[in-house]
């Protein structure tokens, strides 16, 4: 797109040629995808994932994933909201340019509900200030995940054949690492992160 003097966006608001406009300055990440390969994407989507936009286009969505088992393993989620709403969001563990690991909100659209990822338009948000990324081992994620359910830390224990110690040490690490008193603080800490839309790390 040529520069956005005045004269230029004096010509396309006066012509109502606002659609690329638009979707290239919106103020939130957007993209395009074919078969989960970016077609497309805006200035705000690019640089929240550190490339250019002509580095994105036409490059597999792997690229933006922590690791290609997470992209298959994410494949799958949502296709029946596809289907049948049309839409669909979550929040999940995506990963910059360089490596680094952030939490952002995913929502989207299908133009091909017989084939939900054939065709589809998606909003990225990044909600690194709101929830900052925090590594976690795979035993930590289980650990928290049973004391989302509310499991004790002895049912923790029997449910994953681990001492009561092993697992209150996995607690307290979880509890350090984000600055909380207690498991409710934890959650609390973490938001809805335990939720039916969020994929974990």
């Amino acid at each position: 797109m040529t520069a956005l003097t005045e004269e230029v966006l004096d010509n396309l608001f006066a012509r109502r040629e606002l659609t690329e406009l638009a979707f290239t300055h919106a103020p939130v990440g957007l993209v395009v995808t074919e078969n989960r390969v970016i077609r497309d994407c805006n200035l705000a989507f690019a640089a929240m994932f550190d490339y250019g936009r002509d580095d994105l286009r036409d490059s597999t969505f792997a690229i933006l994933y922590p690791s290609e088992e997470e992209f298959v393993n994410i494949r799958n989620r949502g296709v029946r909201d596809l289907q049948e709403r049309g839409r669909y969001w979550d929040e999940r563990v995506m990963m910059r340019k360089g490596g680094e690991l952030f939490w952002c909100r995913v929502r989207g659209y299908t133009f091909t509900p017989d084939a939900p990822l054939g065709r589809a338009v998606w909003s990225f948000a990044d909600l690194s200030d709101t929830r900052p990324y925090q590594p976690l081992t795979r035993r930590e994620r289980e650990v928290f995940a049973l004391l989302g359910e509310g499991k004790t830390s002895k049912e923790i224990a029997r449910t994953l054949e681990l001492s009561y110690r092993t697992v209150e040490v996995h607690r307290a690490r979880l509890l350090k690492k984000f600055g909380a008193s207690n498991t409710a603080g934890l959650f609390q800490s973490l938001g809805d992160i335990g939720g039916d839309h969020v994929v974990g790390a």
